[in-house]
């Protein structure tokens, strides 16, 4: 807003506020979008706002004390005893479920990640199973998951029920997106990397995580579901990008048509595989600077597909307000017949740190969203905190 000339009246002035004030009263949604291909700026029901922490039960999961026989390892081991977070979230027999990413303490790498499961009545109250479900072990896998483990997973259903799993494989060196399926959540068959056989194993070693595959939530349940004939997915932790599927378990990167140039400029190891097709990126001056990572898996919707994602700053060159390394979360709307073109995206987080627990821990300042259920009539999102623990936030009606 400039400055207005000294030679104005004050009545002038006066007109000038006063017309101004009117105009922010008529459009609350201007500043909480940013608006891409011909959007609406005063749409704004596209979002989830706004959700509410439950602070009266959080955190909901913390490190337990729990032991199993590592078979790789040979020996029990206290698999969750130093961090428990980042959650995918399904609904199941009336009960909320999460699988969570598990750390104990031995290894180099910061100890060995595992994927947990914990079960419970109302969302809130969890009561976790013994054993870790997912895990490194003496297989075809053992290659990409020993000895960082098996991280970060999100869960969907096939149109049978079967269950899906993307989870990040980490072998000291690089990340791969992997998938794995399930008919109980207890029992899972790893598939291996979900991009083996793309382009004749181009992209097998490439730095892949965070698989966000594209789902109709019914029901309390959450369905993936084809578009044009092809399942979709978001992933990457630099930039989001997107691969098809024509059965859920083997993935292509979607390419940029034929001299297509980045829509953003490229930074980290997206600059190794400029020829993926970026669908967003970071934004300069923003909270989103650094980087960004999809969230729960994404929504089907009458407006297009939501996808939430997280995010982290840097303040030389994002949000100055928001300290170096903050993870917050935010929500953008893609078209759902072409899921690379960005409708509306918000122009600020909707969750940051603030609580003790999400500022201080493994990774400061971090929350980090990555289950979303409809459970009892009610929206849940499950977040990890400064990758330490769990804790859970809801949509206020």
């Amino acid at each position: 807003m400039s400055t207005l000339p000294v030679k104005n009246t004050i009545a002038s002035c006066l007109h000038a506020l006063l017309f101004i004030y009117l105009l922010a009263c008529q459009q609350p949604a201007a500043k909480n979008t940013h608006v891409v291909a011909n959007a609406s700026p005063a749409d704004s029901s596209w979002m989830m706002l706004p959700f509410v922490k439950i602070d009266s039960v959080n955190p909901v999961l913390e490190p337990g004390t729990g032991t199993f026989i590592c078979p790789v390892r040979k020996q029990p081991v206290r698999w969750e005893e130093k961090d428990v977070f980042n959650p995918a979230a399904i609904v199941k027999d009336g009960k909320v479920f999460l699988l969570y990413r598990a750390e104990d303490l031995i290894g180099k790498h910061a100890g060995t990640s595992r994927i947990g499961l914990a079960e419970s009545t109302d969302g809130l109250h969890f009561t976790r199973f013994a054993r870790p479900v997912l895990f490194p072990a003496p297989d075809e896998q053992k290659k990409y998951e020993w000895e960082g483990g098996c991280e970060d997973p999100r869960v969907v259903q096939d149109s049978s029920g079967t269950y899906i799993m993307t989870y990040t494989a980490y072998d000291g060196k690089t990340a791969r997106l992997m998938v794995a399926s399930s008919k109980d959540l207890k029992q899972w068959t790893k598939h291996g990397p979900a991009f083996a056989k793309a382009f004749n194993g181009k992209y097998l070693n490439i730095w892949s995580k965070s698989g966000a595959i594209v789902s109709k939530y019914e029901n309390g349940n959450i369905i993936a579901c084809k578009i044009n004939g092809k399942y979709w997915m978001y992933w990457g932790d630099v930039n989001i990008w997107a691969a098809t599927s024509d059965d859920l378990i083997n993935w292509a990167p979607v390419l940029s048509a034929p001299g297509e140039k980045p829509a953003i400029t490229l930074r980290h190891y997206a600059k190794d595989i400029p020829e993926i097709k970026t669908v967003f990126g970071p934004r300069p001056k923003k909270f989103d600077s650094d980087l960004v990572e999809p969230g729960p898996p994404a929504m089907l919707t009458d407006k297009g597909i939501l996808l939430l994602y997280n995010s982290r700053n840097i303040p030389a060159i994002g949000d100055s307000s928001l300290p170096e390394g903050t993870y917050t979360a935010s929500q953008i709307l893609m078209n759902k017949n072409d899921p690379t073109q960005v409708l509306q995206r918000m122009d600020n987080w909707f969750i940051q740190p603030e609580k003790s627990y999400e500022v201080t821990g493994q990774v400061n300042r971090v929350c980090f969203i990555e289950g979303l259920v409809f459970f009892k009539n009610k929206w849940l999102l499950y977040y990890g905190t400064a990758d330490s623990k769990i804790a859970v936030c809801r949509l206020a009606n």
